[in-house]
């Protein structure tokens, strides 16, 4: 299929409303110069909206603002929907646009869950909030690109046209099987060829729901994990963060001191963390550390690097990065004591310069220098020679950046570029930095994006070789993080401060074509974190994942509670999720060093360090700066001017691994699943004795006790040697003590003897009923991150249309008795249940054929 994309024209179909001569076909033309070339909406309309219809059928792929310049009638958060019809859309982008003049494009999803590209004949777009609310909203103008080729074109739609019928198959199927209609079921299914589920999980209904072999069924939960079955469940389960305080000392029993502002970086092969510099609160710091991680032992490289032979002075707001193909360490920027700024929390607290308190006004920051002009002071760059323990001092020629603070640099070894983007000078002006690249064979700087300079005009201004900022320009600030992807070869940028606003954006930088895309405008209103400010962020490359730790929100003086995010990125735009803390334990019989010990979790900070040991997938933490417990917030002085909250910096060191969901876990809680319906069905046709004996041992052995959810729900399944009607799941308020209904016989069931009904809690992992199956799965840590699924309350299966065995069912099992209508219903709830860890390109599609019927209609 073609994936170029091209213009697509478009045509206003309708919308909500307009105002004066303001009419909707006024985004069709992008005419900056013209303050009336624009839609506005009527302010009394409660849903704004308008609805675009494409000239020809495509495949949407990103929509286009244009803008002239703020203004408080702009369009911030909108949402865009697609679809066929006007009828029938879907939402594709939820996003906000920046108040400026820049024209922002933003990427439209055009493949749906499981992959499958779909066409477009109308977009509609709704404005949801405006810049001032007192203000009607406005679009200027709206550009489309996608594709438009017709032969690439009809092949989506064909594509998914099948997609659809095979869809609309596998939802008759499945209402089909759950009503006990398994002759019609097997007949469209051979007849039509359409395939609703992996082998491996008609196996499993069969066992479970037709035959009730148990054993079999148990079986084939590992041969599901084997085949990847689980994979997509265990990709996309929240992860708990692990975490513990090292404690460790070198040979004096000595520690680096508190500090904010420092620089670590990790050597992942011989498994040492370097650490240098910072601010002690009172001064700079120039001491050079580095932590054996084998070895659990700190090691003073120099208690002052200003006295080694080429070495840097005290600093604080550097960045460090480590080259694993030449074992070395590179080392720029600088704020040091002589840098201090003239404000007087700043001078307090130099390692933040954006913490509240820190004036960065300056006349000179209002100039426009140019690459001539602008002053070229000492260098500030270092190269540590790991093997010799040697400084160099390394030159900045005038592509390079200034002295700068609170930028950030990574390493690419591959390649052995180094790049440096952000921060600001540490000079009188402040000014900022662009994107620059070091090629560390050449000794050669590149400036391979301009900077913005200014933005409190409704323009930005560059240096003199760029006269407008462009799309593809990543707005420069400092206080950010920046992380190298190696196998995309693209820089993530996010976050920080500018022009004294913290931001919650995100970019991709291209290496290899020298472009940046903008992944998130606002990434808070997509479930991100808040905007934020010296936080950090590491990469793991393997997961795809990006982990983002700490940092100041918004408005300037607080912490944030849930600081610690994650962020997926295997599809744009990623999805983002908090991390929590690993709250419980189910604890192994025979406890092993690699069972995770929660302590207490590091409190929240800023102007911390932290790296990412790959191959343990380990986190590394340590120090920074904390508001005072006691004042959190910005105070007033006596003086009336607002200072800066007390500030403690932290000396702690902090190792963080993320528990996740294995398949041995979800093994566990499917065999759980199978048990609970196992032991109902004994309870109806076995001695009372039997039944009990099974659930303290069999069922017990695969009940995660230190969770509290189903721990209650283990205690409750006792209610079934009395009450058989009850459902599994249902957790009652007491145990009820009145005569059990039968379905059976009842008269030939003997009385339970009170004195058998005990149940033990412990743990009896290390007793399996399937030796070499369950064994390996039970044996270790195990975490309930949500309870498991109330069978009562899954999808309606029982139904008066089928209420007794069909044919098929004779032919699978000609000797025995079929199941219930109520025993069928039951062990297909119990089968949807476990389905809930499944793959969902393997298993019946979600939802019922009833949810499409229209509550005052017969028709769908």
């Amino acid at each position: 299929m073609e994936t170029s994309s091209d213009a697509i024209e478009y045509t206003v179909h309708d919308y909500s409303s307009y105002s004066t001569h303001f009419y909707p076909e006024n985004i069709l033309v992008d005419d900056p110069s013209n303050s009336k070339s624009r839609w506005t909406t009527q302010q009394s309309e409660a849903v704004h909206w308008i609805l675009l219809r494409l000239n020809k059928l495509s495949v949407l792929k990103s929509i286009t603002f244009g803008k002239v310049s703020s203004h408080p009638c702009n369009m911030k958060e909108f949402k865009v929907y697609v679809g066929m019809t006007p009828e029938n859309m879907t939402e594709v982008l939820h996003s906000s646009l920046k108040n400026d003049p820049i024209r922002e494009t933003f990427s439209i999803r055009h493949h749906n869950s499981t992959g499958h590209c779909f066409p477009t004949r109308f977009v509609r777009i709704e404005p949801l909030t405006v810049f001032s609310p007192s203000y009607n909203t406005s679009i200027w103008h709206i550009s489309l690109t996608g594709i438009i080729n017709e032969v690439s074109v009809e092949e989506v739609k064909e594509d998914y046209d099948r997609f659809r019928e095979t869809r609309v198959m596998q939802h008759i199927l499945k209402h089909l099987r759950q009503r006990r209609l398994l002759t019609p079921f097997n007949s469209i299914l051979t007849q039509s060829g359409v395939r609703l589920e992996h082998p491996l999980i008609t196996e499993l209904y069969e066992s479970v729901v037709l035959t009730g072999n148990w054993d079999k069924a148990e079986n084939i939960l590992h041969d599901m994990s084997a085949a990847g079955l689980f994979d997509q469940c265990l990709k996309s389960s929240d992860p708990r963060a692990v975490w513990r305080e090292i404690h460790a000392t070198d040979a004096n029993g000595d520690i680096p001191s508190v500090r904010g502002g420092h620089a670590m970086c990790i050597d992942t092969q011989r498994r040492y963390i370097y650490l240098f510099g910072g601010w002690d609160g009172q001064t700079s710091l120039a001491d050079f550390w580095r932590y054996d991680i084998k070895e659990q032992r700190w090691v003073v490289l120099s208690a002052n690097t200003s006295l080694e032979s080429n070495g840097p002075g005290p600093r604080s707001c550097h960045k460090m990065v480590y080259d694993s193909k030449t074992n070395s360490i590179y080392v720029l920027g600088r704020l040091d004591d002589q840098d201090r700024p003239t404000s007087r929390a700043q001078t307090r607290n130099p390692e933040s310069a954006g913490s509240p308190g820190f004036n960065r006004s300056s006349g000179a920051a209002d100039e426009t220098p140019t690459l001539s002009s602008r002053p070229m002071p000492s260098s500030e760059f270092y190269r540590y020679r790991c093997e010799d323990n040697t400084w160099e001092h390394l030159d900045i020629d005038v592509n390079g950046p200034r002295t700068i603070f609170d930028h950030q640099m990574v390493m690419d070894s591959e390649a052995q570029i180094l790049y440096v983007f952000g921060g600001r000078a540490a000079e009188k002006d402040y000014d900022y930095s662009g994107l620059h690249s070091f090629n560390v064979r050449m000794k050669k700087w590149s400036l391979l994006q301009y900077v913005y300079l200014s933005c409190k005009t409704n323009f930005f201004i560059q240096f003199s070789l760029m006269s407008r900022a462009t799309d593809s320009t990543i707005p420069s600030r400092f206080g950010h993080s920046m992380i190298l992807e190696p196998t995309t070869r693209q820089l993530y940028i996010l976050a920080g401060e500018r022009d004294e606003k913290f931001l919650s954006d995100m970019y991709t930088y291209d290496i290899a074509t020298n472009t940046a895309t903008e992944v998130f405008s606002d990434f808070t209103s997509s479930g991100g974190p808040q905007p934020c400010f010296t936080q950090r962020a590491v990469i793991d490359p393997t997961l795809q994942e990006i982990y983002i730790f700490g940092g100041l929100i918004h408005d300037r003086a607080t912490l944030s509670e849930s600081s610690n995010w994650l962020y997926r990125y295997p599809s744009r735009p990623g999805k983002w999720q908090k991390i929590q803390p690993l709250k419980g334990l189910h604890k192994s019989p025979t406890p092993s060093s690699s069972s995770p010990q929660i302590t207490a979790n590091p409190p929240s900070r800023f102007a911390h360090q932290v790296v990412y040991d790959l191959p343990s997938k380990t986190v590394y933490l340590h120090g920074g700066t904390m508001m005072d417990p006691d004042s959190a917030k910005l105070r007033e002085g006596n003086d009336g001017q607002t200072e800066e909250a007390p500030m403690k910096r932290l000396s702690d060191f902090w190792e963080m691994s993320l528990w996740r969901l294995s398949s041995k876990e979800l093994i566990r809680r499917s065999a759980y699943l199978i048990r609970q319906q196992r032991f109902k069905e004994m309870c109806e046709t076995q001695a009372p004795v039997q039944s009990l004996i099974y659930l303290q041992n069999q069922i017990s052995e695969v009940v995660n006790h230190d969770d509290p959810n189903e721990t209650q729900l283990f205690r409750s399944l006792l209610t079934h040697l009395l009450i058989n009607s009850s459902p599994i799941s249902t957790i009652p308020s007491a145990i009820e003590t009145e005569s059990p209904r039968n379905n059976y016989a009842r008269d030939a069931k003997p009385q339970i003897d009170s004195s058998l009904l005990k149940i033990s809690t412990g743990n009896n992992s290390d007793q399996l009923g399937h030796p070499g199956r369950l064994q390996s799965g039970l044996g270790s840590v195990h975490i309930s991150s949500e309870p498991l699924p109330d069978l009562s309350s899954q999808n309606r299966t029982d139904t008066k249309i089928q209420t007794s065995e069909d044919p098929y069912e004779r032919k699978l099992h000609p000797t025995e008795n079929s199941p219930s209508q109520e025993c069928f219903v039951q062990r297909t709830k119990t089968f949807e249940a476990i389905l809930e860890f499944v793959a969902d390109d393997v298993k019946q599609p979600a939802g019922s054929l009833l949810e499409l019927v229209d509550v005052d209609a017969d028709l769908l």
